[in-house]
C-alpha cells in the first residue's frame, strides 16, 4: 500500500534520543528551549510555547483570550478539535462557511461578525493552503474581533510571503505524526503579542490558577526540531508532487488551487469528485491509500448553530485525499497518476 501519511526519521534523530537518554533530563531541557526559539524564528514571532496537542494548543490560547460566554467563528470545514476547543474553553462557536479554497468564506464571516459580535475568530489554513488572512484581517479591525490562526495543517505555508502562524494575533499549531513537522504529538502556540504571550504562559506553567500539565518531552522537542531543519525542503518535494498531479490527472476531478499570494504546502492533496467513494475504493485495491477529510461539517459534530453552509455541504460529498508526503518515490507518483486515469473510466 502506498501510505497517504508516512513519517520518516533518520540517523540523526536517532542520536538525538540516544543523547538525551544518557543525559537523564528528559523533560523541560535544552532541546524544548531550542524548539520554541527554533520555530519562533521560524515564523518570525516573539513567542512559541510548546503543548502536548494542536488541540489544547487551541484550548489554551481561546482560554487566555477570555471567550467564556463569548462568540467564537469557525469555518465549516476542519477537524474537529477545531470546534472542541471552543467548547473546552467556554466559547460559543459559530460555523461560517468555506470558499473555493477550503477555507474560511471572508464574506460570510462579515456576515457573522455584524450578527454575532464574536470575541474570536478562528480561520484554518486547510490542507496546507492558506486562508485569506488580508480579508480576515481587515475584518478583525474592523468588527474589533481577535484572529487565532488554526495551522495545524500548514507548517511553512506561506501568503505573501510572511508565514502562516504569524499573520494573526496569535496561532495554533499541531505536530501530530501525520503533520509536516512530526513529533508524535505536540502543538505550539505562537505569538508576536507580548500581552497574549503572558496570558498563555499562565495556562502553562502552574501558579497563577489551576492548570493543566501540558508539556512535551525531550524527545519529542528534538525530534521536531530536526525535522523542522528539513521542513522547506520537504515542502519544495509536496509542492513538486502536487504539480505532477495538477498537470497529469484528468480534468474531470477538481484539483485544489492555489489562493493568489498564497505558498500551499500540501500537507493534503485534496481532490473533488461526484463519485468519490467508488473511486477511493478502487484506488485501495490497486494499492493507493485515499481518505476523506473530513466527511462532516463542525456544526454536524455538536449541534452549532450555523450560517447558510452551501459549499461546505457541497464539498464534503466530493473531497477525498491522495497520498503526497515528500518521501513518495517517482515510481509510485506515477503509479498515482495512472491509476487515477484508469479509475475516471470506471466510474
Amino acid at each position: 500500500m502506498i501510505n497517504i501519511i508516512e513519517p520518516r526519521f533518520f540517523e540523526e534523530e536517532k542520536q538525538a534520543i540516544i543523547h538525551i537518554l544518557e543525559s537523564h533530563k528528559i523533560t523541560r531541557g535544552e532541546w524544548t528551549k531550542f524548539f520554541e526559539e527554533s520555530f519562533a524564528k521560524y515564523l518570525g514571532v516573539k513567542h512559541a510555547f510548546t503543548v502536548c496537542s494542536g488541540t489544547v494548543a487551541l484550548f489554551i490560547a481561546l482560554k487566555a483570550l477570555k471567550v467564556e460566554g463569548e462568540r467564537v467563528i469557525v469555518p465549516a470545514m476542519s477537524f474537529m478539535a477545531t470546534i472542541d476547543a471552543v467548547y473546552l474553553a467556554g466559547g460559543i462557536p459559530v460555523v461560517v462557511d468555506v470558499d473555493e479554497y477550503y477555507t474560511m468564506d471572508p464574506n460570510q464571516l462579515e456576515d457573522a461578525a455584524k450578527k454575532y459580535n464574536p470575541k474570536v475568530v478562528i480561520p484554518v489554513h486547510l490542507y496546507g493552503q492558506p486562508a485569506d488572512m488580508h480579508a480576515i484581517n481587515y475584518l478583525s479591525e474592523k468588527y474589533g474581533f481577535i484572529v487565532l490562526e488554526d495551522a495545524a495543517q500548514a507548517h511553512g505555508a506561506e501568503f505573501f510571503g510572511k508565514k502562516t502562524g504569524s499573520l494573526g494575533h496569535l496561532s495554533a499549531f499541531s505536530f501530530y505524526a501525520s503533520k509536516n513537522v512530526p513529533m508524535g504529538e505536540g502543538g505550539v502556540i505562537a505569538t508576536d503579542d507580548d500581552k497574549i504571550a503572558k496570558e498563555v504562559k499562565k495556562w502553562i506553567d502552574f501558579g497563577e490558577h489551576p492548570a493543566f500539565n501540558v508539556r512535551i518531552t525531550e524527545f519529542q522537542a528534538a525530534i521536531g526540531a530536526i525535522q523542522l531543519k528539513y521542513l522547506d525542503e520537504r515542502n519544495r518535494r509536496r509542492r513538486e508532487i502536487a504539480k505532477r498531479y495538477s498537470e497529469s490527472i484528468n480534468s474531470n476531478f477538481i484539483h485544489p488551487s492555489e489562493r493568489e499570494g498564497a505558498y500551499h504546502v500540501y500537507h493534503l492533496y485534496t481532490l473533488r469528485h461526484k463519485e468519490r467513494n467508488r473511486i477511493i475504493s478502487l484506488l485501495k485495491e490497486n494499492g493507493i491509500d485515499a481518505r476523506v477529510y473530513y466527511s462532516y461539517l463542525l456544526n454536524e459534530l455538536r449541534g452549532a448553530e450555523h450560517l447558510p453552509l452551501t459549499n461546505a455541504e457541497r464539498f464534503k460529498k466530493e473531497v477525498f485525499s491522495i497520498p503526497v508526503h515528500p518521501y513518495l518515490t517517482e515510481e509510485e507518483v506515477e503509479k498515482i497518476i495512472h491509476s487515477l486515469k484508469a479509475v475516471e473510466v470506471l466510474v
